[in-house]
C-alpha cells in the first residue's frame, strides 16, 4: 500500500496544490493504516482491505485518541479511497461504515487587548532578536496570518509603501494590510537587526533566526512563551492565539465577517462566525456586569 499512498500524496501536491503541511498529515495517518490492517489482516493492497478492517480501525483509533484525530484521520482514509475509485483501483464503499465522532467546538483562546499591549512590549531591547522579536509579534496581531505563513514571509512579499503583506496560500494569494505599530517596528527590524542576522546577503527570508537561517513553527513558539512569561500572561498561549485574538477584536470593533474571512483566508464563513459569537458573549458579560438591572 505504500506506492498508492505515495501516488496519492503526489497527486495532492502535483493537482490538487495541497500545503506541505497537508500532504505530510495524510501521509502519517495514511500510514498508520496501512501498518495496523497488514499488522492486523495481513492486507498489504489497498484493493484487499474490506468494510469490516477498517470498521475495526476505527475502534482502535477511538480507543486511542482524542475525537478531532479520529475525525482526521477519517478524512484522510475516505479522501484517499476517493482517489482510488476515481482510477479504478480500490472501491470507495469500504469507507461507509466510517463515521467520524462528534466534535466539540472548542471556543478559541483570546487574550484581552491590555494583554495584547503587554505581550507585544515585551520584547523592548535593542539587540537585533529583540528587535526582530518586536517586529514578529507586531506583524502577528497586525494581520492575523499563521505562524508557518509568518515564518516563510519573504522580503519582497512586505509592501513598506502601502503597509500590505502578500501571503500565498495553497497557490491562493491574498493582500492584507498593516497598521502603523507594525510598520514601525518592521522597517526598525530591516533597518537595523536584520543584515546583522542573515549569513547570505541573497536570503529571501524575512524572518531569519540567531543562525541567519528559516525559522522553525517551535522557535517562533518558544519565544512567544518566553514574551508571555514576561509580560505576566497566564493563560496557555499558542501560536494560533495571535490569529484568534486578531480576529476576535476586529469583528468586537465592528468589522465584517466577509472582511475577517478574507484575512484569516477562511474558505467558508461558518469558520469566521465563531468570533462573532464571541464577541456576543463578551457584549453579554459586560451587559451583566455594567448594567444597573444585569
Amino acid at each position: 500500500m505504500e506506492e498508492e499512498i505515495k501516488v496519492f500524496i503526489r497527486y495532492l501536491h502535483d493537482v490538487k496544490k495541497t500545503s506541505k503541511n497537508t500532504e505530510l498529515s495524510y501521509q502519517r495517518d495514511l500510514t498508520k493504516m496501512s501498518r495496523y490492517v497488514y499488522l492486523v489482516n495481513g492486507v498489504s493492497s489497498a484493493s484487499e482491505v474490506t468494510a469490516e478492517m477498517l470498521e475495526h480501525y476505527l475502534g482502535y483509533l477511538n480507543r486511542k485518541f482524542k475525537a478531532a484525530t479520529v475525525s482526521r484521520n477519517i478524512a484522510s482514509i475516505k479522501a484517499f479511497y476517493h482517489y482510488l475509485a476515481r482510477q479504478g483501483i480500490a472501491s470507495e464503499h469500504v469507507t461507509e461504515l466510517m463515521k467520524a465522532p462528534k466534535l466539540e467546538r472548542r471556543v478559541p483562546e483570546i487574550l484581552t487587548t491590555e494583554e495584547i499591549d503587554q505581550l507585544l512590549a515585551a520584547p523592548g531591547g535593542d539587540t537585533p532578536k529583540e528587535i526582530r522579536d518586536k517586529a514578529m509579534l507586531e506583524l502577528l496581531y497586525a494581520t492575523g496570518i499563521r505562524v508557518t505563513e509568518l515564518i516563510s514571509l519573504r522580503v519582497q512579499d512586505v509592501n513598506m509603501q502601502m503597509n500590505y503583506i502578500v501571503c500565498i496560500d495553497r497557490n491562493r494569494e491574498r493582500m492584507i494590510p498593516f497598521g502603523t505599530k507594525a510598520r514601525t517596528a518592521l522597517l526598525r527590524y530591516l533597518e537595523e537587526a536584520r543584515s546583522e542576522m542573515v549569513r547570505d546577503p541573497n536570503e529571501e527570508v524575512l524572518f531569519v533566526n540567531c543562525s541567519g537561517d528559516s525559522m522553525s513553527r517551535q522557535g517562533f513558539w518558544k519565544l512567544m512563551k518566553h514574551y508571555a512569561k514576561m509580560a505576566g500572561i497566564t493563560s496557555d498561549i499558542t501560536p494560533y492565539t495571535l490569529r484568534h485574538s486578531f480576529a476576535a477584536h476586529l469583528v468586537e470593533n465592528g468589522a465584517d465577517l466577509r472582511s475577517v474571512q478574507e484575512m484569516l483566508g477562511h474558505s467558508d464563513i461558518s469558520t469566521t462566525q465563531i468570533y462573532a459569537n464571541l464577541g456576543q458573549n463578551h457584549l453579554r458579560e459586560v451587559y451583566a456586569k455594567a448594567h444597573p438591572r444585569g
